[in-house]
């Protein structure tokens, strides 16, 4: 009696830690809401690139998912449908995701939220971003190095913090080397939109501009700059298959490390609400191959991308003139802090188009 007894104590206890255990190894479902399509060879393809090296980081340990072409606007509902589905980690990649992300954050509170180039965080809401204005900078010496009609294009965006910095790094790069260099920017207000990015490249060609690059998701500037027989710069992705007898450079974005170690963190319960603004010299920023340019302009680009990376150069190296002639107060310990550059809404002394209002 006593035998059978403990044999059915030791049954119920083991199938009372079937579900603990079940649950244990359940996979860790994770998603991601990217702004453009994966294959716009550029922002979210990267970031798709990101997504992939978490699979293969935690075989068998996670499922991930991810909704491509989610309209910033109206997309409270699909990263509300992620976390109702069971994600308990997700990916907004998208400046215009953060108050669509803080708000769906407020009613899943056991769910951890990841905001891109966002700026305003919670308990399950963390923030991170990536120094793109170091990799526009070196951008700008080439483009003011290879110009000869001293004028060069950028294809904007939205007036964001993030991409003005961008303009305003391209511009003092190519100022540092080519006093006479003149910037032009067409915004197209919109991430990805090839027709619509390839118009404001021609437009910027026809203005004169005989360099172009662009903080827009698809190749197609540099595509447009390539028919025209003028140099161009890839954004987010090495872009050089598009144009490989025209493009300088591309800026890219290598998310893995940072996706790979913040699900680790939710993975062994270390995952905090935290902001991450990194650079070259962490790797979040990379420059691709240096090509179709002079050998002592490539030895220029390759000094200056170790001279950021050494924290011996910063882009915003005070003092720092706004285009109004002001000098901007300097907070960073002879350079703009990362807040001054993570909220910057002015241009630089020099450039003469205006701010979109």
């Amino acid at each position: 009696m006593k035998r059978h007894f403990l044999i059915g104590l030791a049954a119920a206890t083991m199938a009372a830690t079937l579900p603990m255990a079940a649950s244990a190894q359940e996979k860790l479902k994770i998603g991601f809401i990217y702004v453009g399509p994966v294959g716009d060879f550029g922002w979210s393809y990267q970031h798709d690139v990101g997504r992939k090296a978490i699979e293969s980081a935690f075989p068998g340990r996670v499922e991930t998912t991810f909704i491509e072409t989610v309209a910033e606007p109206t997309s409270d509902r699909v990263i509300e449908q992620l976390a109702r589905t069971g994600h308990k980690l997700i990916f907004t990649t998208s400046f215009g995701y953060m108050e669509p992300t803080l708000r769906v954050a407020a009613r899943f509170p056991d769910v951890k939220f990841e905001h891109a180039t966002g700026f305003k965080r919670a308990a399950n809401v963390a923030t991170y971003s990536a120094k793109f204005h170091e990799g526009r900078y070196i951008a700008g010496q080439i483009a003011g190095r290879m110009t000869k009609s001293n004028t060069i294009g950028y294809v904007g965006a939205f007036p964001i913090p993030e991409v003005i910095a961008g303009i305003n790094a391209f511009y003092l790069g190519a100022k540092s080397v080519n006093p006479n260099v003149e910037i032009k920017t067409v915004w197209v207000s919109s991430w990805f939109d090839p027709p619509k990015e390839a118009d404001a490249a021609r437009v910027l060609l026809d203005q004169g501009a005989d360099v172009i690059t662009q903080h827009t998701d698809s190749p197609a500037p540099v595509q447009a700059a390539a028919q025209r027989g003028k140099f161009a710069f890839g954004q987010a992705s090495d872009m050089t298959q598009f144009a490989p007898n025209n493009i300088l450079t591309s800026i890219i974005d290598d998310w893995n490390p940072y996706y790979i170690e913040r699900t680790r963190a939710v993975l062994d319960g270390t995952w905090t609400s935290q902001d991450t603004f990194d650079g070259l010299a962490k790797g979040k920023v990379k420059m691709g191959p240096y090509v179709n340019m002079p050998a002592d302009v490539k030895a220029m680009a390759e000094a200056t991308e170790a001279a950021i990376k050494a924290g011996t150069l910063d882009p915003f190296k005070c003092p720092v003139i706004n285009q109004a002639g002001q000098t901007v107060e300097c907070k960073g310990n002879g350079k703009l802090s990362d807040e001054q550059v993570f909220g910057m809404n002015f241009y630089v002394q020099g450039i003469k188009d205006a701010l979109p209002k």
